[in-house]
């Protein structure tokens, strides 16, 4: 029997065909490993070797190799030659001792075939995590496995001699038959991501505009919200997340067109949105809620509070009734809170909602919180400044995501630079130098031999808040470590 590769034939290293030893090399380069053999007298004639293929393991390609030694169940030896720098060599060699054990997990596997069942499972002793369609009874012969050591070592050449001196141990693989029914083809499963790790109560958007923030509102729900059923349904949900509008303005008409949005509705809705009247066939508005419902008008409270005392931290409105939107079967506000406060000589506004519709809802309540703070603004003398919206239940429908995708796609990345400053790096004599500045002044420097220690003490302090910005820092860190090690001039990029 032949040695044919289901996977990853252009990354094997064949040797002979029809040998039945394979050679499992870790993170070390197979030719490398060869070279190694070869210098133990190892045959590796692709006409005589007993050796059928050496190849890699990194950790993600076991499920690959499992695969392959089901189809070529003729390899009854795997011996394992390299640098095991990420534990796969113990991963490999817990599945045939130990086997798998449940293990649910956030991700799930599409099989190929509807009548079979795929379920996640784990490696018992062992944090590697695969699907569980293979399985070491699978075998019809397990493989012998057999450690010889990291190929840097001068032993390792010792022991690969001690190997294949022992004629009694090769023979006989040899003369064992298998036929060509003897080969198992299991698919490979596709991984299906129902949502991206991370913390779902963590979340938190900062934008100029609204339209920016909408955007990335919808791609962190279709991309981390976890699925919930409600009375109406499946939902993708993400708690508290708080986005922050810094210069919240309207959107032009045309750019709402091409979202597939309405500017008629949206123009109408911040309109309508604080008239006071509730209309028989209305459960609540939110505009009555503001200035009936309670018998009394918030936005002219509100406002004459701040024009009395502008660092008032009173200006705080509830719109959630206890005593009937508790107990209530019909439907109840989802914007529960507004506070106001004068902060940076402008006025801004914190909105609570309880509950919300990211893509039909989110930007529409948006308008309606630009027109509660101008109006407010106005009245107080005041000019209006950033909008942050906190939503402690926000999401999407499931059978709304080719239509949150199509809105994702419009997303745009834009260089901002870091609220928290810039790094200027440098070299000082043995260390590197890191001044954090501000408007061109430095706040601090910090100091270090190697990028870890001062990327330690940047951690530490919080100093940087910008995902882009600390990919940037990391490289010239890491460029700054490279020049003082080989005595070269660093430059910042």
């Amino acid at each position: 029997m032949e040695f044919i590769p289901l996977y990853f034939g252009d990354k094997l290293k064949a040797v002979n065909p029809r040998g039945v030893i394979g050679v499992v090399t870790l993170w070390s380069k197979p030719e490398y490993v060869m070279e190694r053999f070869r210098e133990a007298g190892v045959d590796l004639d692709p006409a005589t070797s007993p050796i059928a293929v050496f190849g890699t393991l990194y950790g993600n390609g076991l499920r690959e190799l499992l695969r392959n030694l089901l189809y070529n169940p003729q390899i009854q030896v795997l011996l394992i030659c390299g640098h095991d720098r990420s534990g796969s060599k113990r991963d490999l060699e817990s599945f045939f001792e130990y086997g798998l054990e449940e293990f649910p997990s956030f991700f799930s596997y599409k099989s190929p075939d509807s009548n079979i069942k795929i379920s996640t499972a784990r490696i018992r002793q062992t944090n590697r995590i695969i699907d569980d369609l293979v399985k070491p009874e699978d075998f019809v012969q397990k493989p012998t496995l057999q450690w010889l050591g990291d190929p840097r070592e001068e032993d390792t050449v010792l022991d690969i001699e001690d190997v294949f001196k022992d004629r009694g141990f090769i023979e006989p693989l040899k003369s064992k038959p298998f036929m060509e029914t003897d080969r198992k083809n299991i698919p490979l499963p596709e991984v299906e991501v129902p949502y991206f790790p991370g913390n779902p109560r963590a979340h938190q958007i900062v934008k100029e505009g609204p339209l920016e923030a909408w955007l990335d509102l919808v791609f962190v729900i279709s991309r981390f919200g976890r699925r919930v059923t409600l009375r109406k349904g499946d939902r993708l949900e993400l708690q508290n997340v708080k986005v922050v509008v810094e210069k919240p303005r309207e959107i032009e008409p045309e750019i709402l067109a091409a979202h597939n949005l309405d500017p008629g509705k949206i123009g109408k809705y911040y309109l309508e949105f604080l008239e006071g009247e509730l209309r028989p066939d209305e459960a609540y508005t939110y505009g009555h809620r503001l200035r009936s419902y309670f018998k009394l008008d918030a936005v002219e409270i509100l406002a004459e509070r701040l024009q009395k005392d502008p660092e008032d931290r009173k200006a705080y409105f509830t719109l959630w009734d206890n005593t009937r939107d508790l107990m209530a079967r019909e439907s109840r506000p989802c914007f529960v809170s507004a506070f106001f406060r004068k902060y940076e000589d402008k006025l801004t506004l914190t909105a609570t909602f309880r509950t919300h519709n990211a893509l039909d809802a989110w930007l529409l309540n948006f308008y309606g919180m630009m027109a509660l703070q101008r109006e407010v603004a106005q009245r107080a003398g005041m000019e209006p400044g950033a909008i942050t919206v906190f939503s402690h239940s926000i999401s999407i429908d499931p059978k709304e995501l080719d239509r949150a995708l199509a809105v994702v796609e419009k997303r745009k990345w834009k260089m901002h630079l870091d609220p928290m400053g810039y790094f200027r790096v440098t070299l000082d004599g043995e260390e590197i130098l890191v001044e954090h500045r501000a408007e061109d002044v430095t706040l601090k420097e910090y100091r270090g031999r190697s990028a870890v220690a001062v990327q330690h003490q940047i951690a530490r302090d919080m100093a940087i808040s910008d995902l882009n910005h600390a990919m940037y820092l990391g490289r010239q860190l890491a460029k700054a470590e490279m020049a003082l090690k080989e005595g070269q001039e660093f430059v910042q990029d």
